[in-house]
Parts: C-alpha cells; structure tokens; sequence
C-alpha cells in the first residue's frame, strides 16, 4: 500500500499570482527574486553565488517559477520529477488558508484584520486580554514583526509583566510574553482562554510568543503555540483518519489543524529536528500513511526580517537534507513539496506576499502538472492513498 509525504515550505512563493494587485504585492516573487539576488552578489552572508539547490531544481523548482511567474533562467536544470505551480482561491495570504486549502478546504468566509493604527486593538479586547492576564495593561498594541517588537518593550515588559501584543497583515493576535517572568503556563491559558473570544470574531489564530533573557540579550524559545480556528470542513487529515489509516504531523501542522485529524504530532526546536522527524516517518511509517510537514523558519527567520542571504542558505540546507530524504523513499511513495504563500526578503514591508507556489512531486514520474489549485494537492494524495476525496480540487496523478 502507498505511503504520502507532504511538506510545506512555509512561504516559499514562486510569483505570478493574478490577485496579488489586490493585496498590494503585484511583482513579488520569493524564488524569483532570491535567485537574482543570489546571481548578483547581493547574497553574500554566510554563503557564497549563485542559489545552489540542485535536488530542488532537478525537481523541477526553477521551471515552476518560469511557469508561475514567466520569469525565465531562475534555475536552470533538468526536471526530473513531476512539477508546476498552484494558485490559492481563499481570500487571505496567511498560513491557516494556505494550508487549509492545500488540505482540500478553501476558506469560505473573509477573516477579520486589525488596522494598523496604534491603538490597532478596540478597547473592550484590550480589556478583555487584561482581565484574563491580571494586568493592568498591554505593550504593543500595533501592527508589528515579532522581534523588534519584543526588543522594544522587553524591559517595560519585565517591569510591570503586561504582555506585549501585537498584530500583523495576517487575521492573527500575538502574544509575546517571559517564559519565566511572566510564566510558559500562564501565557498558553491566557492564549487558550482569549482564542474563543477572536476566534467568534473571526480572528484566524491566536499565537504564544514565549521568550528568555533580557534587554541585552533575548530568544524566542520553541513553545511557540498557535490557537487557530477549527477548519470548516473535514480535511485530508481527516479523510485519511477516518479511513483508519495512520496521520503523522511535524511541526506546527497540529496547532494548524487544532490537531483535527491528528494521530502523532512531532514536534522539535528548530527545522533540523523537525527534518530528522521527517528521516524517522520515511523509514517507519506504516503502508497507507500520511506525514504532513511544515517548515517554517524560512518565513520566520528569514521572510519577515527581510533576509536574502539567510532565506538563500536555508534553501541551500533544505536542499542538501532532501539530497538524503529521495533516496531514502520507498517504491510507491509520493512526496509532494509545496508553500503556503510567499514572504519575498527583497519585498517592502516585513509581511507576507500573495503568490502562487511551487509543486514538486517525487514517486510519479516527470513532467509538468501545469498551473493547479491548491485543493488538487489534497485530492491527488486522496487518490494515491485510496481513500475519498472530500473536497473541490481534481487529481493529477
């Protein structure tokens, strides 16, 4: 029986979506733009040329650019595997639409958004965030990326423990707060508790942003948490459960799904953990399975702080641990990776990009898949694993 990998690069856009005018992002190209900086020697920061990905390119990542965006000689090579690029109907640029519908479920309501005006938060959430958290107040109160954030406010927030909260172009409420001098449990109640309040309000997620240190030094921590809205329909996690079959989730894909569908979450600290999760699945898990990965520092780390150069060497690192992962899959194995949206490092701005994303499949052959829907991901692993397609895309198997 055929097993099924999917796995998210958390923001790796490939350009070209025909919304992104609407969005305020039209010529923003993640891939494109990375590989032009990389080729010009604007890239040079602890790595050195031309984007260097050949497990990706022989794949078929550069001629999906070329297909998504019609930029040409964004990495020439030969595709061996089966590639294209898919375009996303929801109506946001945020990770619980990208990966829902990459899952088989659009979303079918338009999320709520803060403005961004300082205040950006009405006065009875505010109220409600300090009856919950004890507090006599909030940092933040803004549109805002998450260190900078936290580095203004970290000495004001160890002072008088108010969390820092903010907020970003995504439907999303975060909460930064001292993994010690505020509390790890105490932050991921009031996260819990305040989830249902936004999530009425159709907020999509409400995200712990756990920290050590000081104002000279600070770290984010691994505890992050994301409280997201329940998905709208049954999902490919889902579909496959209830075909009682195994699920695996690595990463935050649990927190994405409200673990809906969920049988083993594996989590770790960074990406390099998380790809030995993924070395583990494809050695172990059972005939019929699903493994559902994402990868997310690209757009963390990288994406939002604008970083060319760190967003070209993760690329580059991701590339030489799928050099170990292809020839590790089993006979009847299909691998598809995908992105969820953009997040260009050349892009104004510190947010995500409406774009289209790649699809590169390993297991199926060669050749173009031509432009997708993102819900045809979820139908075509529906298809190699046997079990019912519960949403709108098409197989292209």
């Amino acid at each position: 029986m055929a097993r099924a990998f999917l796995v998210v690069m958390d923001s790796v856009g490939c350009g070209g979506a025909p919304d992104a005018a609407n969005f305020g992002d039209e010529g923003s190209n993640t891939l494109g733009h990375i590989v032009q900086e990389c080729a010009a020697g604007r890239a040079e920061e602890g790595r050195s040329g031309p984007l260097n990905v050949p497990n990706l390119a022989g794949l078929g990542l550069g001629t999906a650019v070329t297909l998504a965006s019609g930029m040409t000689n964004a990495l020439p090579a030969p595709a061996m595997g089966r590639w294209g690029a898919a375009t996303e109907i929801s109506r946001g640029k945020d990770t619980p639409s990208g990966h829902w519908e990459l899952a088989g479920v659009p979303v079918p309501w338009d999320w709520t958004y803060f403005p961004d005006t300082k205040p950006a938060f009405p006065a009875d959430l505010v109220a409600r965030v300090c009856a919950l958290a004890r507090t006599g107040g909030i940092l933040g109160n803004c549109h805002a990326s998450g260190l900078p954030i936290i580095a203004q406010h970290i000495e004001e927030h160890l002072r008088t423990g108010w969390p820092i909260c903010y907020t970003s172009a995504d439907s999303v409420f975060q909460i930064a707060a001292h993994e010690e001098a505020f509390g790890l449990e105490r932050l991921q109640k009031l996260c819990a508790d305040l989830a249902p309040v936004l999530h009425a309000m159709k907020v999509g997620r409400v995200i712990a942003r756990p920290f050590l240190g000081d104002a000279v030094k600070f770290w984010r921590t691994a505890n992050r948490h994301d409280y997201a809205m329940k998905t709208p329909a049954p999902t490919l996690l889902d579909w496959v459960a209830d075909a009682g079959r195994d699920t695996h989730a690595i990463g935050k894909i649990g927190d994405i799904f409200s673990m809906q569908g969920v049988g083993k979450l594996w989590k770790g600290k960074d990406d390099a953990a998380l790809f030995e999760h993924l070395m583990a699945l494809v050695g172990h898990a059972t005939n019929g399975s699903l493994t559902f990965a994402n990868f997310v520092e690209f757009d963390t780390l990288y994406g939002h702080p604008r970083d060319v150069s760190g967003y070209a060497r993760a690329l580059e690192w991701f590339d030489l641990q799928l050099g170990r992962l292809l020839p590790a899959l089993c006979k009847g194995d299909l691998l598809i990776l995908t992105a969820d949206h953009g997040n260009d490092p050349t892009w104004r701005g510190t947010e995500h990009t409406r774009e289209r994303v790649p699809v590169l499949c390993a297991g199926v052959g060669s050749g173009t898949l031509g432009l997708r829907a993102f819900t045809d991901v979820a139908a075509t692993l529906a298809a190699h694993l046997g079990v019912e397609n519960q949403g709108p895309g098409k197989s292209f198997l």
